[in-house]
């Protein structure tokens, strides 16, 4: 089973394409979108299990410098 989130970020205006590059490299990374409106990036995590998602959220996306503000979604399994 493959559990999915999505992220919802504010960043820096001056530092966004940096933080999605940054966020790109990050294993665990599906998708990366440039977005406008509230938010400047939405980040689709892809992992095997839920227990994956915190260390990818709270250690490796949110240390990125230029990230103001998450908002994140876990998907509910099928």
């Amino acid at each position: 089973m493959t559990v999915k989130a999505y992220v919802l970020v504010v960043a820096d205006p001056g530092k966004t394409r940096r933080v999605v590059q940054s966020i790109r490299e990050i294993p665990g990374i599906g998708e990366v979108h440039e977005v406008m409106g509230p938010y400047d990036i939405v980040v689709e995590i892809e992992v095997a299990n839920l227990q994956d998602i915190p260390p990818i959220l709270g250690e490796r996306i949110r240390g990125i410098e230029g990230i103001e503000s998450t908002t994140s979604l876990v998907t509910l399994p099928d």
